[in-house]
This record gives structure tokens, C-alpha cells and sequence, in this order.
């Protein structure tokens, strides 16, 4: 009897999964973007495309740093072909500079808009397309109502988005799948030369639907995301 109810709630769990579009991958197949063991706080270790990712930047740092790790992801996305829009206020991105991640300046449309209200407008009507591979936006805040639209939005068209939110001051509940925070830090020497060395971020799970929460600290290398293993302490003095 025992056995049969957990077979019955395990089930469940993955039927619910399903309905939410947690769909696991098919026989042989593995969807990864390669963010290494991050994907495995997912449910069926698989990150959720066809889903609204929330980024929390605090500051202009964070906001570029998250940027940088959103531009990660879609190098792995736009590899099966397709186009992103990037709704951004201020035009602040460099284009050339998505080269670094893999990621060709003319499979990006930039859009920009200095109203939440607009950028969060557009950004639905982009979603609905399943022409698109992914919509970016920035905004400075997202409440509970809009973040349900974008996500009832990409449940029909299976495109991804990710929502840079440029003020921290006060996170309320949305319906994304995940909330992201995103930190720079300081990358290595490469072999003990001076020196930019491959980029690194610290990468933190706030909330995830039916996942684990996690903090993890990546840094770009060969195409792809790639775990630190040692544990990065920064004091004042370092960073000052």
C-alpha cells in the first residue's frame, strides 16, 4: 500500500511538471545550455526554456553582470538558428562585444523604450511570436499580474525570456519560473600571468519552481559556462 501511494504521488509530480512545461527530455537527448551543475536545481535537470527567467540587479554592476550571464545562456539558444529581441532603455550594450559569448550582433534586435509600461507591452506581444528564439527586456520593476502574462504568453509559443530588473529595493511575487541574481567578480590570471583572465560571475538561485535553490560561481570558458571549484572570498581590502 505503501509503495503504491508513492507511485501515485510521483506520478503526480511529474504530471504537474508536465502542465507547467517542465517536459523531460526525450530518450537519449539532454537540453543543456551549458551551465554545468547549476541545471541540475532544475526539475529533470533540464533548464526551462519556454519560460520567464527574472534577473534582480541591484546596481549597474549587476545589471551588466547580468547581462553578461543572460548573453551566455543565449549562445547555446541561438545555435539551433532563430532571433532574440533586446528591450533596453538606454542602448548601453555593445553589439560587437556578444562575440565573445558566440552570439552574432545580427541575430540580436535591439528595441528601446524608456517606460516600463511600454517595454513590458512589447515584450508580451514578442513572446507571443514563435518566430523567436528568446525576448530580453529591462525594466525597473515587474509586479505579480504582468510577470503572469509573459509567462501564460510563452507557454504557447515555447519561446524563452529573460526580465532584467534594474531595482532590488522591493521584490514581490511574479509568476517566473526562476529568480536569478547575478554578481561579477574578479577573474583568475591565466597561469599566473597577469592579466584579464575568462570571466566570472557569481550566480545565485533566489527562487525556483519546484527546484533547488543554489549559489554557484561560473566563469566563461570554450564557449560555455564552467564551475569554479575553489570558493572566492572577497574583503573590503581586496575589492577596495
Amino acid at each position: 500500500m505503501v509503495a503504491t501511494k508513492q507511485e501515485l504521488i510521483e506520478r503526480l509530480q511529474k504530471d504537474i511538471l508536465q502542465w507547467e512545461g517542465y517536459k523531460p527530455p526525450s530518450v537519449g537527448m539532454r537540453s543543456l545550455v551549458g551551465l554545468g551543475p547549476v541545471e541540475a536545481a532544475f526539475p529533470n535537470g533540464v533548464f526551462p526554456v519556454a519560460a520567464v527567467h527574472e534577473l534582480v540587479c541591484g546596481s549597474a554592476e549587476q545589471a551588466a553582470a547580468g547581462g553578461g550571464f543572460v548573453t551566455g545562456i543565449l549562445s547555446a539558444l541561438l545555435k539551433q538558428g532563430g532571433i532574440c529581441i533586446w528591450i533596453g532603455r538606454a542602448r548601453r550594450l555593445f553589439a560587437p562585444a556578444l562575440t565573445v559569448f558566440g552570439v552574432a550582433p545580427h541575430k540580436i534586435i535591439f528595441i528601446s523604450l524608456t517606460k516600463d509600461k511600454d517595454a513590458l507591452w512589447v515584450m508580451e506581444e514578442a513572446l507571443k511570436c514563435a518566430g523567436l528564439t528568446a525576448v530580453v527586456c529591462e525594466v525597473r520593476e515587474l509586479d505579480f499580474k504582468q510577470s503572469r502574462r509573459l509567462q501564460l504568453a510563452v507557454e504557447q509559443s515555447r519561446v524563452t525570456g529573460f526580465v532584467l530588473r534594474n531595482a532590488s529595493g522591493k521584490l514581490n511575487s511574479t509568476a517566473c519560473a526562476a529568480r536569478w541574481q547575478v554578481k561579477a567578480l574578479p577573474s583568475a590570471h591565466l597561469n599566473g600571468l597577469p592579466g584579464l583572465g575568462f570571466l566570472r560571475w557569481q550566480v545565485e538561485l533566489l527562487k525556483v519552481r519546484n527546484g533547488q535553490t543554489g549559489n554557484w560561481i561560473l566563469e566563461w570558458k570554450d564557449g560555455h559556462f564552467n564551475p569554479v571549484k575553489e570558493v572566492l572570498v572577497l574583503t573590503e581590502r581586496q575589492v577596495g
